[in-house]
C-alpha cells in the first residue's frame, strides 16, 4: 500500500459546538495540528519560548495566547481568564522532557534549576509536569492529555510517574498511561512517547482502549516528490565515518571510540529514527547532508506548507513537537470513546 500524503487533503473545519482544546507547552504547534486534523477547535495555549510562539501564531492564529511559563499562567486569577477556558473538553500539554530523555544526562539533571533551551529561561524541568496538573485542577477540563518521552517510564524516573499519577488523582482525575509508537500511527518515524490520558472522575467514563497497527511508512515513500536538499556536510570531519556507516546505523558503530551515538545515517527502507531537537545530526543515506526543511516536515507529518523560519529551525521544532498524525489518532479515539459517549450536559463549575 503506497503512502498517500495526508497534507494534500483539505483540513477538516471544526463544526459549530465542536470539542474545545487548550494547549500548554505547545511549541511550534504539532499537537495543535493533530487536534485540528481530528476536527477539534483549538483555542490557543501557553508557551514560554518567544520563537516557538511566533511560529505557532503564524500557523494557527490562536484566540487565546499566553507568552509565559505555566508557573505564571496558573497564578492568573480565575476572573481574569476567558470563561471558555473553564469549559474545555481537553487540556493538552507536553511538559519539557529533556531531563528524562534516555539520550541525555538524566538523573544528573533532575531537580536542577538552570537555563534549558526550552524557553530560554531558568527552570526545573522535571517539576513543570506538576505545574501543568495544577492548571488542570484550576480549569477542570473533561479530559487531560499529557505527552512525554519514553524515558519517563524507565529506571529511576518511574518515581515521577507515581507522583504524576497521585497529582492527577488529587486534581480529580482517573489516569491511564500508554506507550505509543508513531511508526504504527501514520508517521514515517519511529518515535515512542508516553501519553497520560486523564478523565474527570465525575464523568464516570470507561477505560480508554488504544491499539494502533498501521503499516509503517518507509522514508523513501515519505520523501516522494521532494527535490530540495539540505546543507552539504561532506567537508565535515565525520564524513569518513558516514561513508563507513550502514544506512539505519549510528556513526558510533564505526567511530574508534564509540562517539557520535546520536549521529544517524537514515535507512530509506524503514521509518526514520526519532527526530530530536539536535536534528542536524541526522544524515541522508545517499550523500552526507542534513535533511531539508520539507524532509523534516514529512518525517514529522507536518503539512508541506507549514511555516517554519528556516531549515535548521524546522529540524529543531520538529524534534520538539508531537507528530500531528500521532496526536490526530489519539484525539480521534478520545472523541469516539469518551467525549461522544457523554449523554447529557455536564454541570460545569462557575468561575
Amino acid at each position: 500500500m503506497s503512502f498517500e500524503p495526508w497534507f494534500l487533503k483539505d483540513l477538516p473545519k471544526p463544526a459549530y459546538g465542536s470539542h474545545k482544546v487548550f494547549s500548554c507547552f505547545h511549541c511550534g504547534g504539532g499537537s495543535t495540528m493533530g487536534y485540528k486534523l481530528a476536527g477539534y477547535d483549538v483555542l490557543g495555549g501557553v508557551e514560554i519560548d518567544p520563537k516557538m510562539m511566533q511560529v505557532y501564531k503564524a500557523n494557527h492564529h490562536p484566540k487565546h495566547s499566553y507568552l509565559m511559563g505555566v508557573q505564571d499562567f496558573k497564578k492568573i486569577a480565575d476572573a481574569d481568564l476567558p470563561v471558555e477556558l473553564f469549559h474545555l473538553d481537553i487540556l493538552d500539554g507536553s511538559p519539557p522532557c529533556s531531563s528524562f530523555s534516555t539520550s541525555g544526562s538524566r538523573e544528573k539533571a533532575w531537580g536542577e534549576k538552570k537555563n534549558f533551551r526550552e524557553g530560554q529561561a531558568e527552570q526545573v524541568l522535571d517539576e513543570l509536569f506538576f505545574d501543568f496538573i495544577d492548571i488542570a485542577k484550576k480549569l477542570q477540563p473533561k479530559i487531560v492529555v499529557a505527552e512525554n518521552v519514553r524515558g519517563l517510564i524507565e529506571g529511576n524516573a518511574k518515581y515521577y510517574v507515581k507522583r504524576i499519577h497521585q497529582a492527577f488523582v488529587e486534581a480529580g482525575y482517573d489516569v491511564q498511561l500508554f506507550l505509543l509508537n508513531s511508526a504504527f500511527m501514520g508517521v514515517p518515524q519511529r518515535r515512542e512517547r508516553t501519553f497520560f490520558l486523564a478523565r474527570r472522575k465525575d464523568l464516570n467514563l470507561p477505560l480508554l482502549k488504544l491499539s494502533f497497527d498501521m503499516k509503517p511508512i518507509p522514508v523513501k515513500e515519505a520523501f516522494v516528490g521532494i527535490t530540495c536538499k539540505g546543507r552539504d556536510r561532506t567537508k565535515s570531519i565525520d564524513y569518513k565515518y558516514w561513508k563507513l556507516t550502514k544506512p539505519g546505523d549510528s556513526l558510533a558503530k564505526v567511530h574508534p571510540k564509540g562517539h557520535k551515538f546520536n549521529s544517524i545515517k537514515i535507512n530509506p527502507e524503514t521509518p526514520a529514527p526519532t527526530i530530536v531537537g539536535n536534528a542536524h545530526v541526522i544524515f541522508h543515506w545517499e550523500t552526507m547532508r542534513n535533511l531539508s526543511e520539507l524532509e523534516f516536515k514529512r518525517l514529522q507529518s507536518f503539512p508541506d506548507d507549514y511555516n517554519f523560519p528556516n531549515e535548521r529551525q524546522a529540524g529543531y521544532m520538529c524534534g520538539m513537537s508531537v507528530p500531528p498524525k500521532m496526536m490526530e489518532k489519539v484525539a480521534l479515539e478520545i472523541k469516539t470513546q469518551w467525549l461522544d459517549v457523554i449523554k447529557k450536559p455536564i454541570k460545569l463549575r462557575k468561575k
